[in-house]
């Protein structure tokens, strides 16, 4: 083996067949729209990360809106207590007015009976 360089001229002829020379463009032409499909792919990719990490960022700031919340949710819980209380004093005083009716019922069947007895006793007087 020799250790010439090899020498080519601007003149020198390639011959290559159709077949070859088809072959080639069609491989180049594959190898172009598999770059350019894959780099839009990673593309995609990376908008969708930098959509969710922006979105996780929103979500994350919207701890002001999470407080108001939680101070309304006390305040509603603040407001059913009292309903609830207010709800236990009118049953309370629903029992306590039954059982001033009754005694009023009874009280005037006891009135009916004492005017009863004194109309008797004063028609018996005559």
């Amino acid at each position: 083996m020799s250790n010439k360089p090899l020498k080519i001229s601007e003149q020198a002829a390639v011959q290559m067949p159709m077949k070859t020379v088809a072959s080639l463009i069609v491989l180049v032409a594959a190898g172009v729209f598999a770059y350019t499909e894959l780099t839009a792919r990673l593309v995609s990719l990376e908008t969708s990360r930098d959509l969710f990490e922006n979105d996780l960022l929103t979500q994350s700031e919207q701890v002001p809106v999470d407080t108001e919340q939680h101070f309304l949710l006390e305040d509603l819980y603040k407001y059913v207590e009292k309903m609830e209380e207010t709800k236990e004093m009118n049953m309370t005083n629903k029992v306590n007015i039954e059982f001033l009716r009754d005694q009023l019922d009874k009280a005037l069947g006891d009135i009916e009976d004492l005017k009863d007895k004194v109309r008797a006793n004063g028609n018996g007087a005559h």
